[in-house]
């Protein structure tokens, strides 16, 4: 991982070139543009700069763009899968993280365009291939989503 180390573990900042490293995602679904700190096994604080030029703001709505909340979810299990593949030392290993359930999801403000999006996520449980998260989706501070999530990291499917 790039980046410094601090007394507590933790690490960052990291690149895009890193997060690329740690998923298989590509423009336009890759939604981590860096992270700010990752403490392995525990936690995570990720950036998405929301720009207008997103394809989602051409559909939702034209009018008035607001990111699909479904992506600001997608958005934070993509940070939950940087935590675990860097946690366990998996990037460039070609080893996946699957989304397995989405528990208790609330929006609470629109994301527009032009937003920082902080994206901090936690372990809540950890059983080797499969882990639990709580994630917050924040600007400026201010709580706009949240949900807990599991997911489980795999080997690709074989062709």
């Amino acid at each position: 991982m790039t980046g410094e180390v601090d007394n507590n573990g933790a690490r960052g900042p990291m690149d895009v070139r890193r997060v690329m490293a740690a998923l298989p995602h590509r423009y336009p679904m890759l939604l981590i543009d860096r992270v700010v700190s990752l403490v392995p096994n525990q936690s995570i604080h990720a950036i998405k700069a929301v720009s207008v030029n997103e394809p989602f703001f051409q559909g939702h709505f034209p009018t008035r763009p607001i990111m699909p909340g479904v992506l600001i979810v997608e958005a934070m299990a993509q940070a939950a899968g940087v935590l675990a593949v860097e946690s366990m030392d998996l990037a460039d290993s070609g080893k996946l993280v699957y989304f397995m359930s989405i528990d208790g999801a609330k929006f609470r403000s629109p994301v527009e365009p032009g937003c920082l999006l902080d994206l901090h996520v936690e372990v809540t449980q950890n059983r080797g291939a499969i882990c639990k998260f709580t994630g917050k989706a924040m600007i400026d501070g201010k709580l706009v989503s949240e949900a807990n999530f599991v997911a489980m990291i795999s080997d690709p499917p074989k062709d």
